[in-house]
């Protein structure tokens, strides 16, 4: 079965999508990275912990909610529990590993989240009018329809 190639003009509104939020995105990143310290990534575990683990979760479950694989998540936690930032211990009822937010990470957090907010402001919702960001929310709802993905908890 032959699949029809989409066009020109559904090319160019698939690569200003993409550029569009690459854009956006290294901004906010750029900012956070400038005014914290911390990385997207840094970033991404801390608000998860505090978020949805109530400062924490299984290292599984964390990985699993950032599309990370074991050894990438792995790796980025022993660098951040090296700055104090996290701490992981074995679970008390399996064999799993517990990632838990210290007191630093949980100030540095408080301390990332204005600016992270204040970014995407500047950098995105600044630009937008009312219909836009209803539009956006349409498709957005549409698209998270149509897919299958086992990260649908809010990034960075």
């Amino acid at each position: 079965m032959k699949k029809k190639l989409i066009s020109q003009e559904e090319m160019k509104i698939w690569h200003m999508w993409k550029g569009s939020y690459q854009s956006i995105f290294g901004r906010v990143v750029k900012d956070l990275t400038d005014q914290t310290g911390l990385s997207e990534g840094d970033f991404g575990i801390l608000d998860r912990l505090d978020q949805f683990g109530n400062g924490e979760l299984r290292q599984q479950e964390l990985a699993d909610s950032m599309n990370w694989d074991k050894s990438r998540l792995s790796h980025h936690l022993t660098r951040m529990e090296k700055r104090g930032l996290v701490q992981r211990k074995p679970s008390d009822s399996d064999r799993g590993v517990q990632v838990i937010i210290t007191e630093a990470g949980k100030t540095a957090l408080n301390e990332a989240r204005p600016v992270v907010s204040e970014a995407i402001r500047e950098h995105f919702l600044s630009l937008l009018t009312e219909e836009d960001v209803e539009s956006i929310g349409r498709i957005g709802e549409r698209v998270k329809r149509g897919t299958i993905s086992f990260s649908d908890n809010p990034s960075s």
